[in-house]
């Protein structure tokens, strides 16, 4: 079966910096697509500028297009608790603001349920942890990111950002999950 004609759902998650949530995503076995962008706000096609100046209410956040038959919503809700701290409110490490808070947008009603049940399981399993701090949400209109957005990490592997930042990130994921990467990934 070729790409075109395999079945496509789309999940959008927002976990800091979408750099960073953009490479660990490309990185799985069953994703066709993951684009950074903006959503959850009030303001209509706002740019990075106005984004990162957190007034707009938009989060930094990528959509992810993916087939349900190679990867499930489990599977990629698992990748997005796994790769950044859930737990931290309005922020990512030096990231901070309402655009860099940790939230699920749910395209349909199934993948709310399975957010928020994932969350409450999570959440019991850490008693003693802090509570996690990410909000589901209904996806509302989602913007694209500027172009020089899109792919920042294979493009820019040696920046500083990328190299303190994302690279760990990734190292993590492929070590905890390799199974579950393209093998281009691995």
């Amino acid at each position: 079966m070729n790409e075109s004609s395999s079945p496509r759902d789309v999940a959008v998650f927002g976990g800091g910096c979408f750099w960073c949530t953009e490479a660990v995503f490309k990185m799985l076995k069953g994703v066709y697509a993951v684009g950074p962008g903006y959503t959850g706000g009030r303001v209509a096609n706002p740019s990075y500028d106005q984004v990162s100046m957190g007034n707009t209410g938009h989060v930094e956040v990528v959509r992810v297009e993916y087939d349900p038959r190679e990867v499930s919503y489990k599977t990629l809700l698992t990748i997005f608790f796994a790769s950044h701290d859930a737990t931290q409110v309005n922020r990512q490490g030096n990231d901070v603001g309402e655009q860099y808070r940790s939230v699920i947008f749910y395209t349909s009603q199934s993948q709310k349920q399975e957010a928020e049940m994932f969350i409450a399981t999570l959440d019991a399993s850490a008693k003693d942890g802090d509570p996690i701090a990410t909000t589901v949400e209904p996806l509302g209109e989602f913007y694209d990111a500027e172009g020089y957005h899109k792919d920042f990490y294979a493009r820019n592997p040696n920046q500083g950002y990328c190299q303190v930042i994302i690279a760990p990130k990734l190292q993590k994921v492929k070590k905890e999950f390799a199974e579950l990467l393209k093998s281009s990934a691995a």
